[in-house]
């Protein structure tokens, strides 16, 4: 199919189909049910001519009952087409959404690494509500989730972010693979964690003594023989006894392997499930044919003995239905349950959940171990696609040049990903070895922490591997700490000066790594008094840059802007300014260069109707 390049016009042509098909669904499940209604209204007719005494056969009871079950085979699959349809339309929705900037509260905003704790997670909006993952995620597993979350987060080398890049452009165009992900499988997100599965599949066996198998096949082997030799009339009266025999024995069995059987298949229900889910996502991915290394290599190490994943893991699901067959849906509908005992019951006999265990067991002994792997898979290619959908909504963003010799930041026409199109203001910001340092001055609301955010969100972006939002960005791999979300906590006992020096001593440990750090301080020492605030930040600002960093401080303090002036060349003063207009403070949010000279504290409280005093407070 061919591919639109406006991926809003793409969006919506897809969405339209998409809306047709759920209503062609919604109409066939309706006749089906009404077909359903009508069938039983039959049986239930019939039945009251049968008890009633008419000259009606009651093998009449098998044509109404026959096509009820068809029915509900049939209304079984219409209802799971529906409700892969109705999941495509909500994929273009979302799609939409996010395109037209109406995605906040629409995606996923776990909050999976949104500690305190961490040096900039917080801080730039990675987490939660409105964030960037929410903007990012659409994986369906957890182990995606974990997988993006981790990518947003951490660190890792130019290498591994060039070959991020080549699997995110390869797979930018693949929208009908990314449907395909969204709607396949169970309508639900992974429930298990990923560890869960994980500890699962590594388990020992229980079920691994090489007798208990074998003894357990003699048994059946024995009672199907003598039940079939007892079967015939005239038979010798010892087939009798070998059956009756062999039910004790196998009764015993059962009895003297019953907690450890239990184990086995109480323990496989949620795995099975997860898997059920995983198996989809890693078939669809099978079929794919990729070329980017990155995609070529995810595929190579899902292969296990010789079948790949998908297959595997459908022989696991099939003996675990195989065990609820006695349960299933169709019987139940039926309310046959007089013929359910009398056609399963010989399976207790024959040791069938003895079997299943064992082979389960085995399979987990098998399998097991690459359950790890096929998760870590099916994770990356999840957080690819993430990468992927945001690339093809957004084809004015470039992908960013990641270079080698750092550290360097250097980009033109940056925007924050998380504003709005028609809001967001871009300013160009360039940082290396030559500047490492831009102190940024300006009044409230001017735009100064935005622009902390907007370097510092475009960062996460590049390293991760996606398009940027700018018109040009070249950057090293950085490591990145940020001081704008410090605040006090009455629990810890500690103010906010003191978080904030403790998160500088955090940032200044990170310039002993492997790779140079990007600081992102905002209104640095805010909470002393200015003579300490002016020979502090100094201190702090020479000693990140003494260590190789880059970074941009922002200040009220216009006392600070000499720290700029005391490390010239290497470093220089930007702002950004204000003014008011018929009563109101306005803001272009363009950074210039030099230092701001006017503040609008006074001018805001006026703009609000806050009454303040221009001069001395009279003396009482």
């Amino acid at each position: 199919m061919a591919i639109n390049p406006d991926p809003r016009s793409e969006y919506t042509t897809r969405l339209t189909v998409r809306r047709a098909t759920v209503a062609q669904h919604e109409r066939t499940d309706l006749r089906v049910a009404q077909a359903r209604l009508a069938t039983l209204v039959l049986f239930g007719l019939t039945v009251w001519l049968v008890m009633g005494g008419a000259a009606v056969s009651p093998w009449w009871l098998a044509g109404p009952a026959g096509v009820f079950l068809v029915l509900v085979i049939v209304h079984d699959r219409v209802i799971k087409t529906k409700q892969r349809a109705i999941r495509a339309v909500t994929f273009y929705e979302d799609g939409l959404a996010r395109i037209e900037d109406r995605w906040m509260g629409r995606g996923q905003s776990t909050e999976i690494l949104a500690g305190d704790a961490h040096l900039y997670a917080a801080d730039l909006d990675l987490f939660g509500k409105g964030s960037l993952f929410e903007l990012l995620c659409t994986a369906r597993t957890r182990s995606g989730e974990e997988t993006l979350a981790r990518w947003l987060t951490g660190a890792t080398s130019r290498a591994d972010i060039l070959l991020r890049q080549r699997a995110v452009d390869e797979l930018r165009p693949l929208i009908d693979l990314r449907e395909d992900l969204a709607i396949l499988g169970p309508d639900i997100r992974s429930s298990v964690h990923p560890d869960t599965l994980s500890r699962w599949g590594r388990a020992a066996a229980t079920l691994a003594a090489p007798w208990i198998r074998p003894v357990a096949s003699v048994l059946a082997t024995i009672l199907i023989v003598s039940a079939v030799a007892a079967w015939f009339p005239g038979t010798a009266p010892i087939w009798r006894t070998a059956f009756f025999g062999g039910a004790a024995a196998a009764g015993l069995y059962a009895l003297l392997l019953r907690g450890r059987v239990q184990l086995v298949l109480a323990a496989v229900q949620g795995p099975k499930r997860d898997l059920e889910l995983l198996a989809t996502l890693l078939a669809r991915l099978e079929r794919e044919a990729f070329h980017a290394d990155r995609l070529v290599d995810l595929r190579s190490r899902l292969m296990t003995g010789g079948l790949p994943p998908s297959r595997q893991i459908a022989r696991l699901v099939r003996l675990v239905d195989l065990l609820t067959l006695k349960q299933s849906d169709v019987v139940i509908a039926l309310g046959l349950f007089f013929v359910k005992q009398i056609v399963f019951a010989p399976f207790s006999f024959m040791l069938w959940s003895t079997h299943i265990a064992c082979v389960v067991d085995a399979w987990r002994q098998r399998c097991g171990p690459k359950i790890d792997e096929w998760l870590s898979v099916i994770g990356e290619f999840e957080a690819l696609c993430a990468l992927a959908g945001y690339a093809y909504e957004h084809p004015a963003d470039p992908f960013p040049e990641i270079v080698g010799d750092g550290p360097v930041f250097d980009g033109d026409a940056l925007g924050h990903p998380l504003i709005p199109a028609d809001r967001c203001v871009a300013n160009s910001v360039h940082l290396g070895r030559d500047q490492p340092l831009l102190v940024v001055s300006g009044s409230n609301m001017s735009g100064k922490s935005t622009l902390l955010r907007t370097v510092g969100v475009n960062t996460v972006l590049a390293l991760a591997g996606a398009p940027v939002r700018a018109a040009r960005l070249s950057v090293s791999p950085l490591a990145i700490g940020a001081t704008l979300r410090i605040q006090d906590s009455l629990q810890a006992g500690t103010s906010r000066f003191y978080a904030e020096i403790q998160r500088f001593r955090l940032i200044m440990d990170l310039t002993s790594g492997d790779r140079p750090v990007l600081f992102l301080l905002d209104e640095i020492l805010h909470g002393t008094n200015s003579h300490d605030r002016a020979i502090g930040a100094e201190a702090i600002v020479r000693g990140l840059i003494g260590r190789g960093a880059i970074g941009l401080v922002t200040t009220h303090d216009l006392a600070l802007a000499a720290v700029a002036d005391a490390l010239a060349p290497r470093a220089a003063n930007v702002h950004f300014a204000d003014e008011l207009r018929d009563g109101r403070m306005v803001f272009d949010y363009r950074m210039r260069a030099g230092v701001v000279h006017k503040s609008n504290a006074l001018e805001l409280m006026r703009a609000i109707g806050l009454r303040v005093l221009d001069g001395p407070a009279p003396s009482s």
